[in-house]
């Protein structure tokens, strides 16, 4: 095939994808939130809010129809701080568990809340569970975005760092119940399969709270699911996460 037929297909491919219809859209089910549609597609929500025009602090409506890719040669306003070609690159093919990740580790911090300046704080991380590593993360895996954990049914699920809750619930295939937690404007943490879930949308968590109970929904065996995000996008746990 030549270049050109090549170029051609690429461009219409993109044009496709970045285009009006559903491959773009989701449609608001009960139960999301806007942090669980964008933990779903991989996506920034801040950029996902630009997108959609929504302000903080991101109400969405049942029915609602959400733009879940960028509009074409479209900026993206949304975020606080400058990010990789890599990281900013649409993906055309949309996945419900997204395979990307950061190359370099970015440095954990947490904004206070200081009138007229930023000031950031390190954020320290806390392992959220005790037991065997069962599986790392990997970057070339769709369903490699963080570690498995092993452990009794039942058995704590903390909080991995300081936080608020942004999504308690089980609307996301292959997650089972799942907690994600906002710890400030660039990290997420999530914790999936649980048996169940101790805190609500809005609730402030501290590090090592327990969160959830151990369990199996999602999976077919007992552990703990747990991912880390930096604006969108997986990264692995065990570059922040304190060695055992």
């Amino acid at each position: 095939m030549s270049g050109q037929i090549q170029t051609t297909l690429l461009v219409t491919l993109m044009l496709l994808f970045t285009g009006c219809g559903s491959l773009v859209h989701h449609q608001v089910q009960k139960g999301d939130t806007l942090y669980s549609i964008s933990w779903r597609y991989g996506q920034d929500v801040r950029e996902l809010a630009a997108w959609n025009k929504i302000d903080a602090p991101y109400v969405i409506h049942q029915g609602q129809m959400l733009r879940i890719a960028p509009p074409l040669n479209q900026s993206n306003p949304a975020l606080l701080q400058p990010r990789s070609k890599q990281q900013s690159r649409a993906v055309p093919v949309i996945q419900s568990k997204s395979s990307s990740v950061t190359q370099s580790k970015p440095q954990p911090q947490r904004q206070t809340s200081t009138p007229g300046k930023a000031k950031y704080e390190p954020l320290t991380w806390s392992w959220p569970a005790t037991g065997k590593l069962l599986r790392t993360f990997s970057a070339k895996k769709i369903d490699g975005n963080g570690v498995d954990i092993s452990g009794p049914a039942g058995s704590p699920v903390r909080a991995a760092a300081n936080g608020r809750v942004v999504y308690s619930g089980n609307g996301l295939t292959h997650y089972g119940n799942l907690l994600i937690i906002k710890h400030n404007e660039s990290y997420l943490s999530a914790y999936a399969h649980n048996d169940k879930l101790l805190v609500k949308e809005g609730e402030s968590v501290n590090k090592g709270q327990k969160v959830a109970a151990m369990g199996a929904t999602g999976s077919d065996r007992v552990m703990l699911h747990f991912e880390i995000r930096f604006n969108g996008k997986p990264v692995d746990p065990l570059r922040y996460l304190p060695k055992r």
